[in-house]
């Protein structure tokens, strides 16, 4: 752990609270000017300052004011403890504003004094914690035309502080695009700050994004500060935004309007300087239509809305995220990555991921711990993504379209007096429902056959001609178009390309 920095010309103060944090195991370096710090924070690495800064209110050769304003400038998310006299809380007050972290009066009860330290040594550990996750998140991935459109506006959007309303269902990655957003804008160095509004309850809520001072309710030991001020300098993302309790939302209004607020319990107006991102799920438009979200706040968070798509609108990024949370899934286990076969990307591309990427993340997850074999197959799969008949070797949402669009193709392989396909389309959904049991049966009939052959290669030459009668099925019913086959088929174009290629229907 980096040390605490304690600046104080009174040598007496400096001793005490030395002996005291080196009795917490914490270690420490003293200063008697702010001169002396300043220089040492020109010549330390990153790595080597402060874990946290303790310094008195009034030096010799500069104020502790001074000091934290520029401290500030090169450790913006550094806690900053003002040591003051009763007499200088006029300044004390004057510190919240310049971004201290907490006040602490003299004489001060040293193991108060030790409780506060420690405090603030546990958020200075929070912000390395989501520093590092900045640090570590990847790049967004996606070549579907959606998520390209997502990128380009993440570009138009890097060198500005506009406000920005994020929509789209739960699990598509909304947070992903507020980091991306943060990452590539002037605040990169600054804090990015996280709050789900839906998940905390209401009346703990206002004090979560406000702060509270002491006192200001049952079990307000200490002064708290809220997500604001935490984010001071940087972006504060505030997730499922149409859940905000209505009485709240004029408060949040008014912070966005001036960059002021009151802590719950406060009397002292505090200033921050936040670029807010919002996200929600929720139509936004209704919400205010129904007279449970402000419209004026709406107006305001609609600066500039980006929509992120659903993982069923960009099927031909599934592929590409699937290997992606494989190998992210193995490192975080320890294990070697798994790999997966075709035919069970084409099972996962086919499947409609109501949690979105959230979701298909999780069964990657899965995945790694419970597939038994290093190439996971589509009997591998867990059963909500639809895997039933194995044994036919067709998953249900095939199936089923294979009833609307591709029954004369599976037809002719299981019956070669079957019906041409201009016929087909003039039968009742009731021969459909006939003949697809037939071709069912057809298709079981020949596996036994092959099975009890004695080869070892039956589910790849089924799935070939399965995919093949599907494919030119879907390419028969389009006129050739690539593009509207993989849509009909269910599947992306990346998919259609590659699956062509390999079973040679050039």
């Amino acid at each position: 752990m980096k040390p605490i920095w304690i600046v104080d010309d009174d040598q007496s103060i400096r001793f005490v609270l030395e002996k005291a944090l080196l009795r917490e195991h914490l270690p420490t370096r003293s200063f008697s000017n702010s001169r002396d710090v300043l220089a040492a924070l020109s010549t330390a690495a990153d790595d080597e300052g402060p874990q946290i800064l303790v310094s008195d209110i009034r030096m010799p050769g500069g104020t502790g004011l001074e000091l934290l304003e520029k401290v500030k400038v090169k450790y913006p998310g550094l806690p900053v403890i003002i040591m003051t006299a009763f007499s200088d809380l006029d300044s004390a007050v004057s510190a919240f504003q310049g971004g201290a972290f907490e006040y602490l009066p003299k004489p001060f009860d040293l193991p108060k004094a030790v409780e506060l330290i420690r405090r603030a040594v546990e958020e200075s550990q929070r912000e390395e914690v989501s520093e590092e996750r900045m640090t570590e998140t990847p790049e967004m991935l996606g070549q579907a035309p959606a998520m390209q459109d997502v990128f380009r506006a993440i570009g138009r959007l890097s060198q500005s502080n506009v406000t920005v309303l994020i929509t789209g269902e739960s699990g598509s990655g909304k947070e992903l695009v507020a980091r991306a957003l943060h990452k590539h804008s002037p605040r990169a160095n600054g804090p990015f700050v996280a709050i789900n509004t839906a998940a905390i309850p209401k009346d703990l809520l206002e004090s979560e994004l406000f702060g509270h001072e002491r006192g200001a309710f049952t079990g307000a030991q200490t002064m708290r500060r809220g997500r604001f001020e935490q984010a001071d300098g940087g972006t504060l993302f505030l997730d499922e935004i149409g859940d905000m309790p209505f009485e709240l939302q004029t408060r949040l209004l008014r912070v966005l309007s001036d960059g002021h607020f009151y802590r719950v319990g406060g009397h002292s107006a505090v200033k921050t300087n936040v670029r807010v991102i919002a996200a929600t799920h929720q139509d936004l438009e209704n919400r205010v239509k129904e007279g449970v979200f402000r419209e004026d706040l709406f107006h305001r968070l609609n600066v500039i809305r980006l929509r992120l798509p659903a993982l069923r609108e960009r099927k031909e990024d599934v592929s590409m995220l699937t290997r992606h949370f494989l190998q992210v899934s193995a490192k975080q286990l320890g294990v070697e990555p798994k790999r997966i076969s075709e035919a069970a990307l084409t099972w996962l591309e086919g499947f409609a991921f109501p949690g979105n990427v959230r979701q298909l993340e999780n069964l990657c997850h899965w995945l790694t711990v419970m597939a038994p074999a290093q190439l996971i197959e589509p009997k591998d799969l867990p059963p909500e993504v639809g895997v039933a008949r194995l044994d036919a070797g067709v998953p249900k949402a095939v199936a089923a379209a294979v009833v609307q669009e591709a029954a004369p193709a599976f037809l002719e392989a299981a019956a070669p007096a079957a019906a041409p396909v201009n016929a087909f389309s003039a039968h009742s959904m009731a021969a459909t429902a006939d003949a697809l049991q037939e071709w069912e049966q057809g298709l079981e009939g020949e596996a036994i056959a092959l099975l009890n052959s004695g080869r070892l290669d039956v589910w790849d030459v089924l799935t070939r001609r399965f995919e093949s009668r599907l494919i030119l099925a879907a390419l028969a019913t389009t006129k050739g178009r690539r593009i509207e086959a993989a849509h009909k088929l269910g599947i992306g174009r990346n998919t259609i390309t590659r699956k062509i290629q390999e079973l040679n229907l050039e």
